[in-house]
Order: structure tokens, then C-alpha cells, then sequence
């Protein structure tokens, strides 16, 4: 997703056409990234807005409108990280034991169930396996990146995915 410089140094004179122009490019897209950290839409729609506020107040910090697209996915994904550690006083759901079994999902089982079906079955882990599963396997951070951002650690963050895995993978059985 692009916009013009236009738009850019209108949302950094912060005047409202600009950032709406900036909303509309990215929200859509975004808000597929904050699904997959969220248990449910109006949770989503929380971190989406969250992390929005946080892109304008800090839209003054990029540099260049180059690298517009990972800032702002950078952002949504902190606030999405942020807003689960917020939620992780309130559980305990970390485990400090790493199983070194690892099974992949069936590439068959993900073909036949929809895109819907795979975010309702990823928003029903618990939230630890969700945000651990979603940085590792979607977005690509290191167990050692997780353990920093998470506050755990990454023998934890390795427990916390194949606890993901087997999970999905049991939820997946039921329903093939």
C-alpha cells in the first residue's frame, strides 16, 4: 500500500484529511493483522485503533515514506504484542517446559478449511500460544526476539508454539 507524499506531510501538519487518507490506505490490512492477535473482532478493533494514535504521534520520527509500510505494520504489531501483556497479568498461562516434538499441520488440512475458519480456530488459543504462534510462524521473529518482546523466556517462547501447534492440530482432527 502506497500513498502520495501529499498525504504524508499532511498527516504530519496532523490535519484530519491526511490522516484519513493514511486510515483508509492501511486499516483494512492491518486489521487482518490484529485479528490474528485478538480473541474476537471488537478486541481487534481496540488494538487497531490503539495502534493508529500511536502511528500518528509518532509519524514525526520516520524518516523517509520509504519504509511507511513496515513502520505501521511494526506499530499494529507492538500494540497487538503490548495489549497481550497487558492481558497476561490477569492469566497464567505460560508454560516453562519446551517439549522438542515438532509436527507441521497437514498443507491438506489448511486447503480445505477458509480463511475465516483458520483465524476463529487461531482466536480460540489461548493467548499466549496465539501471540507466540503468530510472531514465530507469521511474522517471523526468533525465539530470542519473542522471549525480549514477551517477557519470557526462549525455551518458553519454544513450549508456547509446539503447545500452539498441537493445539491447532487437535482442534484441526475434530473437524477433518
Amino acid at each position: 500500500m502506497t500513498i502520495s507524499a501529499e498525504v504524508f506531510d499532511q498527516c504530519l501538519r496532523n490535519e484530519p484529511r491526511g490522516q484519513e487518507a493514511l486510515y483508509k490506505a492501511y486499516a483494512s490490512r492491518m486489521f487482518g493483522v490484529c485479528l490474528r492477535y485478538a480473541v474476537n473482532r471488537a478486541e481487534a478493533e481496540d488494538i487497531l485503533q490503539e495502534g493508529f494514535i500511536k502511528i500518528f504521534q509518532n509519524l514525526s520520527t520516520l524518516h523517509t515514506i520509504d519504509s511507511l509500510d513496515g513502520w505501521i505494520r511494526r506499530i499494529i504489531v507492538n500494540t497487538a504484542i503490548n495489549y497481550y501483556s497487558k492481558q497476561l497479568k490477569f492469566q497464567n498461562d505460560v508454560s516453562l517446559t519446551y517439549e522438542s516434538q515438532d509436527a507441521t499441520i497437514q498443507e491438506d488440512a489448511l486447503s480445505i478449511l477458509s480463511y475465516n475458519e483458520l483465524l476463529r480456530i487461531l482466536q480460540g488459543l489461548p493467548a499466549g500460544y496465539r501471540a507466540v504462534f503468530n510472531l514465530y510462524v507469521i511474522e517471523g521473529y526468533s525465539h530470542r526476539e519473542i522471549g525480549e518482546l514477551l517477557g519470557i523466556s526462549e525455551n518458553t517462547s519454544k513450549s508456547q508454539l509446539w503447545r500452539a501447534k498441537a493445539s491447532m492440530r487437535k482442534i484441526l482432527s475434530r473437524i477433518l
